[in-house]
């Protein structure tokens, strides 16, 4: 038997819809979520964005265009997402990704306050689109 790491939901099918811009999820209580990549990325479970403790959180700005290259599955437990942008790290276990998807106007909504409170913007500044993205191994 293979360890959850302590999942209370499953996923029984995953899209990714790299057109739009999103990740499709179903799981075996029957929820279904459509996940933007842009609010996957901006909630990555790395610690580059929550840090290691809840005042660390990172506020990452200018990634409404943000796109996802690839999805790997991670044992039984989680998927890895690379995104377009070059941000592969942080693991997406299925209750991470349920809570994304049950919680998504409340996370979103804080995700836009944070925004504005620290003067920044959903798009990619001048400098940031100018500037060559990070390549991790999404490849």
């Amino acid at each position: 038997m293979t360890a959850d790491y302590g999942n209370r939901h499953h996923p029984t099918e995953i899209r990714v819809k790299r057109d739009e811009k999103a990740l499709e999820i179903d799981f075996d209580d029957g929820q279904s979520f459509r996940l933007p990549a842009e609010l996957l990325r901006v909630e990555s479970p790395s610690a580059e964005v929550q840090g290691h403790s809840p005042t660390q959180k990172t506020t990452v700005a200018g990634r409404r265009h943000v796109g996802i290259a690839s999805v790997e599955p991670v044992g039984s437990y989680a998927l890895r997402i690379c995104f377009d942008d070059g941000h592969d790290t942080g693991l997406y276990t299925w209750d991470w990704l349920y809570r994304l998807g049950a919680d998504q106007g409340q996370i979103w909504q804080a995700y836009l306050d944070a925004l504005a409170a620290a003067g920044l913007s959903r798009e990619r500044s001048a400098t940031a689109a100018a500037s060559p993205r990070g390549k991790g191994s999404c490849g």
